[in-house]
């Protein structure tokens, strides 16, 4: 449905009739969509996912040149969320309708709210471009020491992270808030332990289910958002990747990518229905008696 000739952009816009059309039957265009969908499905059986005509490689080595540096930006700020997120989160429910409570759930609100693209962009307008304090584009190097690469990390990570770690102070704070205050947190109380390990050792455990079901999505919800953080800062990963490919009409790449995309978005909520029969074996107990 995209506009655009793969095989005129390949050839250039002077090219010749004939060529265009040798170079469509090269590559199976002037076949019918359904022709090509079959041709496209045995051949990712055979694990070929076709060769990038823009990259001159295959659309397999691409994908795994790429997906290193989408990782990167991706767990480092995943965890930032998660790590903030939680502290947040337990405090606003010890301290339940206290203002640093109220303040903390109004900027839950706001991160959860706030578009990824507007954000990114009034990152680097303010801290690239007004105060210079950060590099606004680029991945850093290691050649030029560490703090190369954690400067050009910061603005990505924190843009990626704001989503996920406002959803992760909210679920926290709703979970927390039905564990802390039933019969079995108070019993322990009565017990005379302290307050903190109370809260950090036993009401934690118990309120970790609905968090880590929110790890698993927002973990692939990174992933697949990385590709609006990606293509703000020009980190050379998989946004990046897939954003270029639609520019140049690379059908191949973009099928390879959204479809690796998919898959690790299928396999990580898995593991996480996995973990969380581990965490929880009320579920899977309750699964076998045929409850809900």
């Amino acid at each position: 449905m995209i506009p655009g000739n793969p095989a005129l952009t390949m050839l250039g816009p002077q090219a010749p009739k004939e060529s265009v059309e040798q170079l469509e039957e090269e590559l199976g265009l002037n076949k019918s969509k359904g022709e090509q969908y079959v041709i496209y499905l045995k051949q990712i059986l055979k694990g070929d996912f076709g060769r990038s005509y823009s990259y001159n490689k295959t659309v397999v080595e691409l994908i795994k040149e790429r997906i290193p540096n989408t990782l990167v930006i991706t767990l480092t700020s995943l965890l930032i969320a998660l790590v903030l997120g939680m502290i947040v989160g337990i405090v606003s429910a010890v301290k339940q309708y206290s203002i640093l409570d109220y303040i903390f759930m109004v900027l839950a609100l706001i991160g959860v709210s706030m578009p990824i693209f507007w954000l990114g962009l009034m990152l680097v307008l303010v801290f690239s471009v007004n105060l210079g304090w950060l590099p606004a584009m680029g991945m850093g190097s290691m050649a030029n020491g560490v703090w190369d690469v954690i400067s050009h990390m910061i603005l990505p990570c924190f843009c990626l992270s704001t989503i996920p770690m406002a959803t992760f102070a909210r679920i926290t704070r709703s979970s927390m808030l039905e564990v802390v205050n039933n019969d079995a947190v108070k019993a322990l109380r009565a017990r005379g332990l302290r307050e903190g390990v109370v809260i950090w050792k036993h009401a934690l455990k118990n309120a970790l289910p609905p968090i880590v079901t929110v790890l698993g999505l927002q973990l692939a919800s990174a992933f697949t958002g990385a590709i609006l953080t990606e293509s703000i800062f020009s980190w050379p990963g998989m946004g990046t990747l897939i954003v270029s490919a639609i520019d140049n009409r690379d059908y191949a790449l973009i099928q390879g990518v959204v479809l690796f995309t998919a898959v690790v978005f299928v396999v990580i909520n898995l593991i996480v229905d996995i973990v969380y029969t581990i965490i929880n074996p009320k579920v899977s107990y309750e699964s076998g008696k045929g409850g809900n």
